[in-house]
């Protein structure tokens, strides 16, 4: 099989499209298929200076200008047996250049796209803003095959195509490195706190995450506070992630724990591996998701994960997950959200060695449903019957 895979500009800097990108393309040479890889190169973007407003717009002009009169001179040539492949449907506005030829489309979430067209409240855009998303629609709705990987994301796929797919599968997410338990968290606690100068020997609640609005990394700083204050205890939480924006560092500067509040910037993988392997649980409260990385992740290494009750979040964690209600921004409600998350964040702190155990075994078990070799299998199968058909 001879694919085509489409994928995100290296320029734009992102970090689990890339990751994604290459589970695809190295799983599928692994099984003897041939793939070439598509992607806008830095011509215009390099005049930038790296000044980010030119940055955006000249990147532009490489993404939606030059990159598709390549791809129309390359694609002539290409052989009817060819698969076009899409790591994302933000790559939207390049699939009318071959939704004529046999491709399929991979759908991680339609959060932008929901926010353009005022379905989140918690999330306002600019009227630029929407005409891209609504670019982006225009270029999606012309295909036909579609992958999402999780049934949230393609129950929103369904709702913005303006006509039914020929072709709509679910297949989740697989982990693309090796995560896995800690044979001694005491040892693995000790080296991070040699390494980044904190005391973590006795445990730390964690959090992974950005700092786009969905992933409510407030909303980890308020249930902390709440928990701390509500149950007199100062177990570190550790932020592992960007650099915090102002409205978190504020909060942290404000809040009467600030000394056990802890933002880690700039690490490997090999160091968030063992951030995950040696906290007491993850602490992801998401107000949405396409997937939810981190849950399977920390679940692989071995740490319990308390999460939103709502899917795909749900979807994901299973009868391993423990759950608080999504947050909501009403004073009165907002402070019953708060209490109700800090105790169960009390709850799973407060765990038996019996019961932590059980938890962290639940955790491992399900985090194997979601292995790379079951994700390349699938989409394996599905490009086939794509191709045949």
């Amino acid at each position: 099989m001879k694919i085509i895979l489409f994928t995100h500009p290296d320029f734009l800097a992102h970090q689990s499209m890339p990751r994604f990108a290459r589970m695809i393309s190295e799983g599928m040479v692994q099984k003897g298929h041939e793939v070439i890889v598509w992607s806008p190169k830095a011509f215009f973007f390099k005049l930038a200076l790296r000044k980010p407003f030119l940055q955006k717009w000249l990147g532009y002009l490489d993404q939606y200008i030059v990159f598709p009169l390549i791809t129309k001179l390359k694609v002539v040539g290409c052989t009817s047996d060819t698969l076009f492949v899409f790591a994302d449907n933000a790559l939207g506005p390049w699939i009318p250049l071959v939704h004529k030829r046999k491709h399929v489309v991979h759908c991680h979430d339609f959060l932008a796209q929901q926010s353009a067209y005022g379905s989140l409240a918690e999330n306002k855009i600019g009227i630029t803003g929407r005409y891209y998303q609504k670019f982006i629609h225009w270029g999606y709705s012309k295909a036909e095959n579609f992958i999402s990987i999780s049934i949230k994301t393609q129950t929103d796929l369904h709702s913005f195509l303006t006509k039914s797919p020929k072709f709509s599968k679910v297949v989740y997410n697989g982990l693309n490195q090796k995560i896995e338990p800690a044979k001694n968290k005491a040892v693995i606690r000790q080296l991070l706190t040699a390494k980044f100068g904190i005391d973590l020997s006795q445990g730390y609640i964690l959090h992974v995450g950005g700092n786009a609005f969905y992933k409510n990394k407030l909303g980890v700083l308020e249930i902390y506070d709440q928990w701390a204050q509500e149950y007199n205890t100062q177990v570190p939480l550790v932020l592992v992630g960007e650099s915090p924006s102002p409205e978190l560092v504020v909060f942290k500067e404000k809040s009467k724990f600030s000394k056990s509040i802890y933002f880690i910037t700039n690490i490997d993988d090999f160091q968030l591996q063992h951030f995950y392997q040696g906290a007491t649980v993850m602490l992801f409260p998401s107000l949405y998701e396409g997937f939810g990385w981190p849950i399977v992740e920390a679940m692989a290494a071995g740490t319990p994960v308390i999460t939103t009750d709502e899917n795909p979040m749900k979807e994901v964690a299973g009868n391993a997950g423990f759950y608080i209600p999504k947050k909501v921004f009403q004073a009165e409600e907002f402070i019953q959200w708060k209490a109700i998350a800090a105790r169960e964040l009390e709850k799973v702190m407060q765990l038996t060695p019996e019961q932590n155990r059980l938890a962290i075994e639940k955790s491992i078990l399900r985090s194997k449903e979601f292995s790379s070799q079951g994700f390349v299998n699938a989409i394996e199968k599905i490009y086939k019957q794509i191709l045949l058909n």
